[in-house]
């Protein structure tokens, strides 16, 4: 397995890989009518995605097993919240068939090392949850609303 930054060159790919592993991570979490409608905006997702790795203002990293295929992905960019971290980890997913193997140690590492900084996680997410704790991040109580569900802010200092 290695870490890559990813290019636009990724983009279908990431997006196939985007949509599964929302499935995976969400299917329960969250109503299976917006996992649905994601399905269906896969165009428009992949155009998002050229655009977002052409424009270079947020870091994008996958990790790609040895036969090229991606495991896995993290969006990281500047914090947008004031009193909290200048990193923000907006995504950071990986297949669940290699849940538990450290990818998404491996990705978050290369993304942010132990710089500290923030990201949101989903009400009931505790796969997530339980990794982001093992990595030093706390909630701090903040909370959102979002189409999805609740979402808790947690920070690492």
């Amino acid at each position: 397995m290695s870490v890559r930054r990813a290019t636009p060159e990724d983009a279908e790919s990431l997006t196939d890989l985007h949509l599964d592993v929302w499935d995976e991570a969400y299917s329960g979490l969250i109503p299976a009518e917006l996992l649905a409608a994601r399905r269906a905006r896969r165009e428009s997702m992949i155009e998002r995605w050229r655009d977002v790795l052409a424009d270079g203002t947020t870091t994008q990293l996958v990790a790609c097993d040895d036969t090229c295929r991606l495991q896995g992905f993290t969006s990281v960019g500047p914090g947008q919240d004031e009193g909290l971290p200048d990193l923000r980890v907006m995504a950071l997913y990986v297949r669940a068939e290699v849940y538990g193997t450290g990818v998404g140690h491996a990705l978050l590492d290369a993304a942010v090392g132990d710089a500290p900084a923030y990201l949101w996680v989903l009400d009931g997410n505790r796969r997530a949850i339980d990794f982001y704790t093992g990595q030093g991040f706390q909630f701090d109580g903040t909370t959102m609303t979002e189409p999805e569900g609740v979402e808790h802010r947690m920070v690492r200092r």
